[in-house]
């Protein structure tokens, strides 16, 4: 019963009959002679090695015990599959019977294959059978391990292929599962036995103690045993063990995420398998086995760490990452062999103490709740920083030291001397080494923090930390003895002193540049390089980075070296030496004649002494923020210094571009080594020019003129033949006018194709023939992303505020593609209506008429039939963000395939002579072939009727897309419901009953897979499902076109796997060619289509551009580009082998690809980009969605300083790639962080420098700076003037260097007028105010997330830019992170210009006030008059709302939304309908909230208290001492919560009383509420008065008073909130309860009793911040009414924001007559509302100041005050 396809070889194949009863018990491998047959045979071998290299194939029958291939399945017998050949039920789905002979081609007989496809079939059931597997898995698996031995066999032999395939899943040199068994130290698990016990233990046992050395010599003996062992099994038994580990992987579910944990499970049961137990079971086990008993108990333990069980709901647990054993602990656990010793049956026996084969079978007795611990805890605290980015700190802050301790030497000299000695300097200076030494200590002690103690790493921490104390003393310990010798009565005059000092100098420099480069994690205790078997592990899976090629290394060494040269060159002239002056002036001045009533003088006489300590403070940031700026000047410099390298620049002639385009398509694009040479190379470039132009014909981006001038055309010759002419396009390129001859001008198809011209002058890799191709697939997570859009999303305006449909605003973008899709549609049209036979001869005679046509132009069709309305929707959904944009741009790839192959075979063309449809079914099954497409649609079967249209629409259009989703099956009664990965195609059958399509696999998952952040699970679901070698993932706002896909053979050969050497892996010396690190990820470039959508889309679109490629090129290049954006292409074995393409911890990950990147990184994956292939990408354009999007990305950076990656990365790298990770990656957002900080402190000093002006009486001085005398009692601040300038002029530079890499980026690509005038274009539109606004977006999203955890941002909906967001709306998205800020830097900048004004700060009241006002002025149509009172009518109701009725927005929703963050929610689930309002988040750790909340606030108002006592502690102008300015403070600051207080117990008590007889007055509560708020403004408004009366109406007093008052004000509301608030409910009964006094009945149940108590205080700091913010929201309007005023503001502002001429702009609203009369009169009311408030706010401040001499109280009182 031979199998049919080996009927014709029998006669040579002496065991051609597999089956055959003789060779039932032959005690040897039974299909051993295959590979030497088929070795032989194959083209690519040479008989004489294996002549000479005969024995390595003769396979020992009994290999030794640690061999991996035991000779366990010789003596089982082996019964044929009944229906293996019958019906053939795996053969891959796709095939179209009778079309291909073969489903997989380059595995079919006659390839002289080891193995035939029915016998792998044959190992794929066993392997179910024995194990249990589900059918469906294993017919899925079997078609993906199919097409993998497809894709390889098309570029080598099969018996390679097999081969490789091998090494790469177990046993080869970067096998994970290999790197694993030796990290784990299996290995002497294997080769000892049983009998001692794992871990240490077993370590000693085998060294016998002897000396290290032998330990290694013994792992290089067991990497040969290894070695052997794989290359002496059959090749049956390796693909055996590949099916296995395949069948293991693909059932696994969120296991996936765990790849060493997989590894285990694969190893006991390889194990089990070859076990006698095994090989006699004759039963199959029941389907299904596998998941339920090994799969389903870890995912549990999984899933219950993030949640619990509620009601018969999941509800997330409210822990943070540092109590949840997350994917990584578990992970961590089967790294090392003391970790697996942990795994204990339910009756205490350890797994490793069972023998190897039984422990498959005692896995199900796991408890696995017992096994797991953490082994990293990330901890939510800023301690991360020190860890992870020590060297930095070090660099920066020691070198700082060094710097500033010389120049100032006054601070250090005895008291009476003008300068200390030259030991005193020597030592001073040299702390600096105490310093560096200080932060490894802080570092250590951190390190304690996050590292379990119990595990096998706390031992070096404790050997660092005594060995730091020890280089403390001698760092630090000198200065005290020198100084104890300086200051003796009689001092010595011996030269020992001087000496100590030198030496402890030199000591400390040696120390700074120790810890400054060397990573700590490879100091005592080397985890990097060091031998010891200990760090095996954490070296494989953390530090097996890859080595970067000697130049690259050198260009690493070199750019850190100028950098930080030209940095510390830099800093010393400019920041450091010029500050040496104010020092000198400064340093030992004391203030005199000032006196407090409490303090006396010993605050104000150190006022000048407290000013140079934030001076010095001052100066360090700057100190960090010029290594910014230079790494980002000499990034910039390498990148174009690389990409002209490359030979990517605008600045290679024109010309050349061009013409030589047509050589280099046949040059670098068609593979043309294999080609006979029948056709000239005109011919074959014609027809992929030719298919590139009309693809671009066909998307509307050229009309038909542009084409002509553009394609090759066949033209009749002189002599009879046809010739070819080359299009103009290519032959007169003189320059001039091209671009509106050949394509419109600035048009998407110019961009195109000229980036598609310069990309072929780089160098590609060498392309193989098609059908060689490895095959890839592209996977695209969906979740709820628009499909198509519908025609009501087309012509209708989204609201109000929209002002147009999305159709106009998509003609005004793309007029010209509008216009060619109009022709295109009229052409249509007119064919159809002469085909109808309709039209009647008389109208032919009328001209045609422009009236006719109007509907096309505006709406794209006239008949609205389905064909002509789905024409307008699919134009407008390819311009929009779409999933259809999406797919069709991703199935280029399959038209670029066909296109390929057709052109580079001529003979398959000639071969089906004129039958097109055989010739296309022929370029369908390769392309078919070779690529595929699947979108993961996470929410498909809970689609509605809309979106199921749509995607079915898209299966309809594209017949081949995959698509995988989640399908539901409701379990038993009571029991979950059962969850399964279903996959189908647009080939699957339509079930008659359902009408649903039968999917073609359906694989039960453990659970439901969406633990984490949905897309990294989501992508997890479908991967079981990708095909082929290698995976792109996409994103579903991507788009992809035809001439960069014909480039995927070149992509594709980045990844070195093209010419794999023919030797064999685990041949003595072939495993030495398979050494080098394999690339994990290829990078590629980013479009952002949406660049030219205003300025907002340009500056997302530059920043993304200069990230994307500018700096990724320089990083890639010198190995720091982790990163992975989406269009990267991955090396998908490598991937998922090693936990999958993303991470995928809830909230930990949240940018989960960036994760992928590191991870690849840290286990030896090399990290590439490409210049020449891009995809385009959508970026969202409103302000608010940009800052959504930068608040992800600031969050995500967050949790990642929380993540052990950090960790490792920042403390193993060697120093010139760790600062490459660090700038590349956390140091930018650090920067912003110091950025905004500089800011801060800069006012803070200004406010100091500030009072010392006003004060003091300043020395004059003459040009040379020389006092001038007759000027008793001045200071000498002269100095101190020019450093603030300096300073200035430091922060301008910071902030616009920032637009340095764009400038350079359009430069080099688009020459230089199109530089400047983008660069222009960004500064009259304002972009710098934006920059300023984001980069506090960042840092504040960063700070808040590593204090209070969870990304909450209330979101802003999509939307184009043009829809108009409300005043209340941006307010309350922006206070907490922006405006307040900006606000109280305001007022300080207000005193600072009062009291010390120079011209420079004008660029500080601009960069300040951006922080408040940005987010209006980028809102379009802010300044519209009427829309500007309606929201002012909007904004009044906002602040009123929600007392009396619980409303979604309402000033007080936002103020408890922003309170939650502290205090956390109750646990007890009341069912309320408000409480959707609020997010499910757990509360911050109080050690944060104690220092972000009480401490910090604290010190702040301290500063300022002593700022005001200070100017108050002069005698006034009567010459009499102020009274005490503290009780002035106290009563200023606390009174108003005491009014608050009264008036709120008076209401409450009222309210308690009165309400329930009110029962029927709905308003009571409002009422009662009202009352409350107008008497808390009138409290803090009577209050402000009284203390400006206070002041005698001097208003730089006044201001400082008021800075001083809002500071203590805001402390002390943190304070009440963090300390005196118990849990939030989850709604607002409580609210409403206190206003209307009606308690019960609210579901508070037994704390309706303590409720009260804690609502008082709520309301009392409601109080306070609701006067605040009103009058702050008026401020705010009272700025912006001052743009509203100016005439024809609306039109300038939108053309500022839109780049559209005011013509082009887009029209104003139409409002039916009702609404325009409703609007007249509110806009009327509200504007005399309007003027009155602000006038009455106003005259409160102005008119006192004018009327400040008639204005006299007599009161006793206020003078005591």
């Amino acid at each position: 019963m031979a199998h049919p396809a080996y009927g014709p070889q029998q006669s040579s194949n002496p065991f051609a009959n597999p089956y055959g009863q003789q060779n039932f018990h032959q005690p040897q491998p039974i299909r051993q002679d295959y590979e030497i047959e088929s070795e032989i045979g194959t083209p690519y071998a040479s008989t004489t090695r294996l002549a000479a290299n005969q024995q390595y194939y003769d396979s020992n029958p009994f290999p030794g015990p640690e061999s991996a291939s035991d000779a366990g399945h010789s003596s089982r017998s082996y019964a044929p599959s009944i229906n293996s050949q019958a019906s053939q039920p795996y053969g891959s789905p796709f095939v179209d019977q009778g079309q291909a002979a073969h489903p997989y081609p380059a595995w079919s007989p006659d390839r002289q294959i080891p193995i035939s496809m029915e016998e792998i079939e044959d190992i794929f059931l066993d392997l179910t059978q024995k194990f249990g597997f589900q059918r469906d898995s294993m017919r899925n698996m079997f078609d993906f391990l199919m097409h993998s031995l497809d894709s390889r066999a098309s570029r080598m032999s099969p018996n390679q292929a097999l081969l490789t395939l091998h090494a790469d899943y177990i046993g080869g040199q970067n096998a994970n599962y290999r790197k694993w068994y030796f990290a784990a130290q299996l290995n002497l698990d294997d080769a000892v036995g049983q009998t001692q016990n794992p871990g240490l233990q077993r370590l000693k046992s085998v060294r016998g103690g002897a000396v290290k050395t032998q330990g290694s010599k013994h792992l290089n003996s067991a990497l040969d045993r290894w070695r052997n062992a794989m290359n002496n099994m059959s090749q049956y038994d390796r693909l055996r063990q590949i099916a296995l580990y395949l069948l293991c992987w693909g059932e696994a579910g969120n296991v996936r995420f765990v790849p060493e944990c997989l590894c285990f499970i694969f190893k006991c049961a390889d194990d089990y398998y070859r076990s006698p137990e095994c090989q006699n079971s004759v039963e199959p086990v029941q389907e299904g086995l596998y998941l339920q008993t090994i799969i389903k108990p870890l995912y549990n333990f999984m899933r219950d760490q993030g949640y619990e069980v509620m009601e018969g709901k999941f509800v997330r647990r409210e822990k943070d990452h540092d109590q949840i054993i997350g994917y990584d602990d578990i992970n961590q656990l089967f790294w090392y062999p003391e970790g697996l010793a942990r795994i204990v049956l339910g009756n205490k026996t350890r797994l490793v103490d069972i023998a190897p084969t039984k422990r498959y079978m005692s896995l199900r007795k796991v408890e696995w709740s017992k096994v797991f611990f953490k082994t990293y805890l990330e901890k939510r605290s800023t301690a991360h920083l020190i860890v992870n980015f020590n060297r930095v700190w070090i660099l920066h802050i020691a070198m700082y030291w060094f710097y500033t301790a010389f120049n100032s030497p006054k601070v250090y000299a005895p008291p009476n001397t003008q300068f200390p000695s030259p030991a005193m300097t020597w030592s001073a200076t040299a702390l600096g080494g105490a310093v560096a030494t200080l932060i490894m200590l802080f570092a250590t002690v951190a390190e304690f923090m996050y590292i379990p103690t119990t595990w096998n790493n706390a031992s070096h921490l404790t050997t660092r930390f005594i060995f730091l104390l020890v280089i403390l003393a001698l760092t630090g310990g000198p200065t005290v003895y020198i100084g104890y010798v300086e200051n003796r009565a009689n001092p010595t005059t011996s030269q020992i002193p001087l000496i100590v000092g030198i030496v402890q100098f030199f000591i400390s420099v040696v120390a700074t540049v120790a810890f400054g480069l060397f990573p700590s994690g490879r100091m005592f205790g080397d985890r990097v390089a060091g031998k010891s078997r200990k760090y095996m592990a954490s070296q494989t899976f953390t530090a097996s980075y890859p080595d970067l090629t000697r130049s690259a290394r050198t260009a690493s060494i070199m750019l850190w070296l100028l950098v930080f040269g030209c940095k510390f060159a830099e800093s010393y002239f400019f920041l450091t030496s010029s500050f040496s002056s104010p020092i000198a002036v400064m340093a030992r001045t004391t203030v005199q004649g000032c006196n407090d009533k409490f303090f006396g003088n010993a605050l104000c006489s150190n006022q000048v002494p407290f000013t140079l300590t934030i001076m010095y403070i001052m100066d360090l940031i700057l100190f960090f923020l010029d290594t910014y700026l230079w790494y980002i000047i000499w990034v910039v410099v390498f990148s174009v210094g690389r990409s002209f390298s490359l030979g990517l620049s605008i600045w290679t002639p024109w010309k050349d571009v061009y013409t030589r385009l047509p050589k280099r398509i046949y040059a670098k694009l068609l593979a043309t080594a294999e080609m006979e040479v029948k056709y000239k190379p005109k011919v074959l470039v014609s027809q992929i020019w030719n298919a590139v132009i009309i693809s671009m014909y066909r998307e509307h981006l050229l009309g038909i003129d542009h084409v002509q001038r553009l394609l090759y055309h066949q033209v009749d010759g002189a002599d009879g033949r046809r010739t070819l002419n080359a299009p103009p396009f290519f032959t007169n390129q003189n320059g001039g006018n091209y671009k509106d001859t050949y394509f419109p001008a600035n048009g998407e198809a110019e961009r195109r194709i000229s980036f598609f011209a310069s990309s072929l002058t780089t160098a590609l890799p060498e392309p193989l023939p098609v059908d060689a191709m490895p095959t890839f697939t592209v996977l695209v997570p969906h979740y709820s992303e628009k499909i198509l859009l519908s025609l009501r999303e087309i012509i209708r305006e989204e609201d109000q505020n929209t002002r147009v449909t999305l159709l106009e605003y998509l003609k005004q973008l793309h007029s010209v593609e509008w216009d060619n899709f109009v022709k295109d549609t009229k052409i249509l049209a007119g064919e159809s209506e002469t085909t109808d036979g309709t039209s009647t001869p008389i109208s032919e005679k009328h001209a045609p008429n422009k009236a006719d046509d109007l509907p096309f132009y505006c709406i794209g069709f006239k008949t609205s039939s389905p064909e002509y309305t789905l024409r307008t929707r699919i134009w407008a959904s390819l311009r929009a963000q779409t999933l259809y944009r999406t797919v069709s741009g991703m199935m280029n790839y399959s038209k670029a395939i066909k296109l390929l192959y057709r052109v580079e075979n001529p003979s398959i063309v000639s071969m089906f002579g004129g039958n097109t449809e055989k010739l296309e079914r022929e370029l369908d099954r390769m392309a078919r072939r070779k690529f595929k497409f699947a979108i993961s649609m996470q929410r498909f079967s809970k689609f509605n009727k809309e979106e199921q249209e749509n995607a079915e629409f898209l299966l309809r259009a594209y017949p081949d897309l995959q698509i995988a989703y989640l399908d539901e099956e409701a379990g038993p009664k009571g029991s979950e419901p059962r969850l399964f990965s279903a996959l189908i195609d647009g080939h699957s059958e339509i079930d008659e009953v359902t009408g649903k399509r039968k999917p073609k696999f359906r694989i039960e998952l453990p659970g439901n897979p969406i633990l984490g952040d949905g897309k990294s699970d989501n992508q997890n679901h479908a991967i079981v499902f990708y095909r082929g070698e290698y995976l792109q993932l996409i994103d579903a706002n991507q788009d992809n076109y035809l001439e960069e896909c014909l480039k995927i053979r070149n992509i594709l050969g980045e990844f070195e796997e093209y010419s794999i050497s023919s030797q064999s892996p685990y041949a003595q010396w072939g495993h030495k060619e398979f050494k080098k690190s394999p690339v994990a990820i290829v990078g590629t470039r980013e479009y952002i289509f949406s660049e030219n959508i205003g300025v907002l889309g340009d500056i997302a679109a530059g920043k993304e551009q200069t990230f994307g490629t500018m700096t990724a090129r320089a990083l890639a290049w010198i190995g720091g580009k982790l990163h992975y954006g989406h269009p990267d292409f991955l090396n998908a074995l490598f991937m998922t082998t090693r936990g999958g393409v993303s991470k995928a911890q809830k909230g930990l990950h949240l940018n989960e690809d960036i994760f992928a990147g590191m991870n690849a990184f840290g286990r030896g994956g090399r990290i590439k980009h490409s210049e020449y292939y891009q995809c385009g990408k959508g970026r969202d354009l409103g302000f608010g969605t940009i800052l959504n999007f930068q608040t992800k990305i600031g969050t995500g950076m967050g949790e990642q300083m929380l993540s052990r990656e950090y960790y490792y990365l920042g403390t193993q790298l060697p120093i010139d790639r760790f600062l490459t990770f660090y700038y590349g990656h956390p140091g930018f957002h650090i920067n912003n962080i110091l950025v905004i900080y500089s800011i801060q402190v800069f006012m803070v000093t200004l406010l100091y420098i500030g009072t010392l002006n006003k004060q003091l009486a300043i020395c004059k001085v003459d040009s040379q700076g020389n006092v001038l005398g007759g000027q008793p009692g001045c200071y000498n601040l002269i100095p101190v003037f020019d450093w603030i300038k300096r300073c200035i002029v430091s922060i301008f530079l910071v902030f616009f260097i920032a637009f340095l890499p764009l400038f350079l980026q359009e430069l080099v690509e688009r020459g230089t007028g199109k530089a400047l005038l983008r660069l222009g274009k960004h500064f009259l539109s304002l972009s710098p105010i934006f920059e300023v606004f984001s980069t506090q977006i960042y840092s504040q999203a960063i700070l808040s997330n590593m204090t209070f955890g969870g990304a909450r941002y209330i979101a802003t909906g999509r939307g184009f830019a043009t829809t108009r967001i409300s005043f209340s709306i941006l307010y309350s998205r922006f206070a907490g992170p922006s405006i307040y800020m900006g606000m109280r830097n305001l007022l300080i900048l207000l005193y600072a210009s009062l009291a010390i004004w120079i011209p420079y700060l004008i660029y500080f009241w601009f960069s300040v006030l951006s922080l408040c006002i940005a987010p209006f002025l980028f809102n379009p149509h802010q300044f519209s008059f009427s829309d500007f009172i309606i929201d002012y009518r909007e904004f009044l109701r906002w602040m009123s709302r929600g007392n009396s009725r619980t409303k979604a927005s309402s000033w007080y929703g936002y103020c408890r939304l922003s309170r939650t963050m502290i205090t956390g929610y109750k646990k007890k689930k009341l069912g309320h309908p408000s409480e959707k309002l609020s997010g499910d988040l757990p509360r911050a750790p109080w050690r944060a909230v104690v220092f972000s909340e009480v401490i910090w606030p604290i010190c702040l108002a301290t500063i300022f208290i002593i700022a005001y006592m200070f100017v108050k502690s002069f005698p006034n102008h009567d010459g009499q001492q102020n009274p005490s300015p503290l009780i002035r403070i106290a009563v200023i600051a606390v009174g108003p919560v005491v009014w608050n207080a009264a008036v709120l117990l008076a209401l409450f008590f009222v309210s308690l009383f009165l309400g329930p007889m009110f029962d029927k007055w709905t308003k009571f509560a409002s009422v009662m509420a009202a009352i409350a708020h107008f008497l808390a403004l009138f409290g803090i408004i009577a209050f402000f008065e009284f203390f400006w009366f206070l002041e005698l109406w001097d208003a730089s007093h006044a201001v400082l008073g008021v800075i001083t008052i809002v500071s203590i004000q805001r402390a002390i509301q943190k304070i009440l909130i963090a300390v005196f608030l118990s849990r939030e409910f989850k709604h607002d009964e409580t609210n409403r309860a206190w206003w209307s006094g009606k308690w019960y009945g609210r579901g508070l149940g037994n704390s309706a009793m303590s409720q009260p108590a804690r609502e008082f205080i709520v309301k009392i700091v409601e109080m306070s911040l609701w006067s605040s913010d009103f009058l702050l929201g008026h401020i705010l309007l009272m700025i912006l009414t001052v743009p509203v005023l100016i005439p024809f503001i609306d039109k300038l502002h939108s053309t500022m924001l839109f780049w559209l001429r005011p013509s082009k702009q887009i029209r104003a609203p139409l409002y039916s007559t009702k609404q325009k009369r409703q609007r007249r009169w509110i806009i009327i009311k509200y504007t005399l509302l309007y003027i009155i408030v602000v006038s009455g706010l106003a005259s409160l401040i102005v008119l006192p100041a004018i009327f400040r001499n008639e204005i006299t109280f007599n009161c006793t009182l206020c003078q005591s005050i």
